[in-house]
């Protein structure tokens, strides 16, 4: 199946093509048109050629950097002169080494690339971890050096490189630090991560700040410019300026939404708590392979939209110099009648379908009493059962990550040496 073919069949929703889709690898350059190549994998790169010399927009993540040097020599012999950057996280910005090697590249970016560089290198510890939990991968490690922009801009920058035009502008959405392009002569639109065939990842619930009202108005940009091919950095090109269209619009329209529920009930006064069970996505989108809820979830988006205009108390007065939660717990335990008897409620509740419920039941057990194996024995149940259930990526990557943490801890200590 050609590119233009799988590409349709992502459109009707007869395949999977989504930054969810961790088993896709990444593939040979694709040609788009003449001199455009399309690189997909888990994050995409766009290549173009012209003039003697090759530009990039994206360039993977770190695992992947020699193949993607190994499969643009495939397809173009040129220098590679400059490499644009979408956004700083490490799967866009990971794959410039091995063509510096070659000679000198300049990569442009946003201002605030470098920044989000500094960032990580504060945080490299926190990072490592919580993309360890997201995407189960145990021996993860966090980079600590990166390769910074050689040029920046604030608002807009127009380049013109290799006889192409990239019309760029800043966005914020998934990050602060978001690039656009348009490239007129092609009509092709290159959204980075502000579009990737799954509802949008704006509520990630261990990531910083997400900004849904910003990117429904850079969706709003994006589909004024009529263009007739989109080719995101995670998922599935687009052909077709009405499908590009479409997909822009409603996108934006789905991220309103949102918003806008979610204000309405902040400005009344609603507690966190209300607006998660109240807030929904507009029903009539329901059915777009292009806004499933499979990375991330609205009411992440709702908790995501509290903490930007709301802050961190979350209403329930409670909580605002709350006990710490194991007293909580021995004090629950205790009026229950013991942590074992928290323990099998828990695993009731989950027998009886309510999976929210048990998980707050195993917790309290636990955190009652942390060195029970028997308990760790029904919280790894349970959230072993919520992991194979869920929809989201990020949901599921935590409750797997916590189910694996209480198997660990429910097996019998080995006998002490002698």
């Amino acid at each position: 199946m050609d590119l233009r073919q799988h590409a349709d069949a992502v459109w009707r929703g007869e395949r999977l093509d989504n930054i969810a889709a961790l088993a896709a690898g990444r593939r040979p350059v694709a040609d788009v048109l003449d001199g455009v190549g399309f690189i997909s994998g888990f994050g995409n790169s766009v290549v173009f050629r012209g003039e003697g010399e090759l530009v990039l927009f994206d360039t993977g993540n770190p695992m992947g950097a020699q193949k993607l040097h190994t499969d643009v020599r495939a397809w173009a012999v040129e220098p590679l002169g400059t490499a644009i950057f979408s956004h700083g996280h490490i799967d866009h910005v990971s794959g410039v080494g091995p063509f510096d090697a070659e000679g000198p590249v300049t990569v442009v970016a946003h201002e605030a690339v470098a920044e989000r560089f500094d960032r990580y290198v504060l945080t490299n510890g926190y990072n490592a971890v919580i993309n360890q939990r997201q995407f189960q991968i145990p021996d993860l490690t966090w980079p600590l050096d990166y390769r910074h922009p050689d040029l920046t801009y604030r608002d807009e920058l127009t380049l013109q490189r290799g006889g192409w035009t990239f019309e760029l502008f800043h966005a914020k959405g998934e990050t602060d630090d978001a690039t656009v392009a348009f490239v007129p002569e092609a009509r092709i639109l290159l959204p980075g991560d502000l579009f990737i065939w799954v509802s949008p990842n704006c509520g990630n619930p261990q990531k910083v700040q997400r900004y849904p009202r910003e990117w429904a108005i850079a969706l709003r940009r994006m589909a004024t410019l009529r263009a007739e091919i989109m080719l995101p950095s995670h998922g599935a090109p687009i052909f077709g300026a009405d499908r590009v269209e479409q997909a822009l619009v409603e996108t934006a329209e789905w991220l309103e939404s949102m918003v806008e529920q979610t204000l309405d009930l902040l400005n009344s006064g609603a507690r966190l708590d209300t607006i998660v069970q109240a807030v929904r996505p507009p029903e009539r989108l329901r059915d777009r392979p292009y806004l499933q809820a499979l990375y991330d979830e609205p009411e992440f988006v709702v908790r995501n939209l509290w903490r930007l205009y709301g802050g961190w108390y979350d209403g329930n007065p409670a909580r605002l110099k709350p006990a710490p939660d194991a007293v909580l717990a021995a004090k629950l335990a205790e009026l229950a009648g013991g942590h074992a008897r928290l323990a099998e409620a828990a695993r009731t509740a989950l027998a009886d379908g309510d999976a929210r419920l048990a998980g707050h039941l195993a917790e309290l057990a636990v955190q009652a009493a942390p060195d029970d194996p028997a308990l760790h024995e029904i919280r790894a149940e349970v959230y072993g059962r919520r992991a194979e259930t869920e929809p989201s990526l990020m949901a599921r990557g935590v409750f797997a990550w916590t189910a694996a943490e209480s198997r660990r801890l429910s097996e019998p200590a080995p006998p002490p040496a002698g």
